[in-house]
């Protein structure tokens, strides 16, 4: 998970400065983390506690409110009665990459990843994105060929898998749904040489930058079986300690 929490630093100074070029560099002043890191620490949370998705959302959310939520999800937060609003965004795909690395078997994962989904995200694509990415995380871990990883997911949740990165950047734009935003990251990892390649590749879509580093960073994490170390060490100093701590517990228990 600490490669969806990079993913997501690496590219926050991008989300509204889009870039068409790998070439960049990874950790800049202005560089911080987001509501993307701050979920998926909250869903690590659910995970490790077994308490409900929801409950640690909005526990981890309402610590840092200013994190730079959606609109939508912000209201949620802020409710008096948090409830789904049938939401397809990307947010269901940024958060869920702790459900991938957690369970063994792949129906698990995506029973998880819809629970995990649907507190918020309760529309079919804003389950299905979610289901992508935890499946994805789950057959890379256990060894998948990036074309089985290609059929697997193409064939389980019906994303058009055939364009580039390189195919797809001259005209991608700023997309914060996921049936828009779930094959591009895809095609960023499976056009990838190493974890950094594939979160450069994501990067340089020019889109919702850290959504896509997060979402690519948990793949190519899995993928590659792990991130470097110089890039671990500089992630986690952007990180206050009860994050840090729910990531080194995460660690200790699943990876």
């Amino acid at each position: 998970m600490l490669g969806a929490i990079a993913g997501d630093i690496i590219g926050s100074v991008y989300e509204r400065l889009p870039i068409k070029t790998k070439r960049f560099e990874l950790f800049t002043p202005g560089c911080r983390f987001t509501d993307d890191s701050v979920l998926t620490v909250a869903v690590a949370e659910a995970v490790l506690s077994e308490k409900p998705y929801r409950d640690c959302l909005l526990d981890f959310g309402r610590r840092y409110p200013d994190a730079g939520y959606g609109g939508w999800f912000f209201s949620w937060l802020h409710a008096a009665e948090p409830r789904p609003y049938h939401s397809f965004g990307n947010g269901s795909a940024m958060r869920v990459s702790p459900v991938g690395f957690a369970f063994d078997s792949l129906e698990r994962v995506c029973r998880e990843a819809r629970r995990s989904a649907e507190v918020t995200h309760d529309h079919p694509e804003g389950i299905k994105g979610a289901q992508a990415v935890a499946a994805c995380i789950w057959l890379a871990r256990r060894g998948s060929s990036k074309q089985e990883i290609r059929e697997q997911i193409q064939a389980r949740f019906g994303y058009d898998l055939s364009a580039s990165t390189d195919a797809i950047r001259p005209t991608y734009s700023f997309d914060v749904t996921c049936q828009g935003t779930l094959p591009p990251a895809l095609a960023a990892l499976l056009d990838s040489c190493s974890w950094e390649d594939a979160v450069r590749n994501a990067i340089s879509l020019g889109g919702d930058s850290d959504t896509l580093g997060c979402i690519t960073g948990g793949m190519a994490q899995a993928f590659y079986g792990g991130i470097p170390d110089e890039i671990s060490e500089q992630a986690r100093t952007y990180l206050p300690s009860d994050l840090l701590d729910v990531v080194d517990r995460f660690y200790g228990e699943y990876m």
